[in-house]
């Protein structure tokens, strides 16, 4: 009896959603959670933001973008083994006087979450707020943002703690 080989023609292109759960599968339960919840927040705050998905060497990264230009992405979820962080493209520029960004490059700031309830506190709504109005490209209202695989590395560093 001889077997059907289905070439790769014939496999459906796993969708945008099925690969974006495939790369948060990648890492400890804790951070797989904390990844979906910090997704849920953000995409109930921008829901006309694109995000941008790179699966990196070093990190785990998805842009929130009004456009598909990664350029113009203003705050981003940035996944290693060893947390998640909250980038700010623009973030030296925003008003920060709880002092909760991290960072002394000339124009990305970074803060560390441990939960998605972090989101919710007044000065990082305020640095999220002031993301957005300091946009350089202006998000359209009433828009509804695409999930965007952009790049998958071939060679990652490990996602899970105990793998390094």
């Amino acid at each position: 009896m001889v077997k059907a080989i289905r070439s790769a023609a014939t496999i459906p292109p796993e969708t945008p959603e099925a690969q974006l759960r495939g790369f948060i599968q990648k890492f400890a339960p804790p951070n797989q959670t904390l990844i979906a919840e910090l997704r849920t927040v953000l995409r109930e705050r921008l829901p006309c933001a694109n995000e941008l998905v790179y699966d990196n060497y070093n990190f785990f990264v998805i842009g929130y973008s009004p456009t598909y230009r990664p350029s113009d992405a203003v705050v981003s979820l940035a996944a290693a083994a060893k947390g998640v962080s909250l980038c700010f493209v623009h973030g030296a520029k925003l008003p920060d006087p709880s002092h909760l960004l991290i960072g002394a490059g000339k124009q990305t700031r970074f803060l560390r979450v441990d939960t998605a309830a972090a989101l919710d506190r007044p000065a990082v709504r305020a640095l999220l707020t002031a993301a957005v109005a300091d946009a350089p490209v202006a998000f359209t209202p009433g828009a509804t943002g695409k999930l965007v695989i952009r790049s998958v590395s071939a060679k990652q560093r490990a996602r899970r703690a105990s793998d390094t």
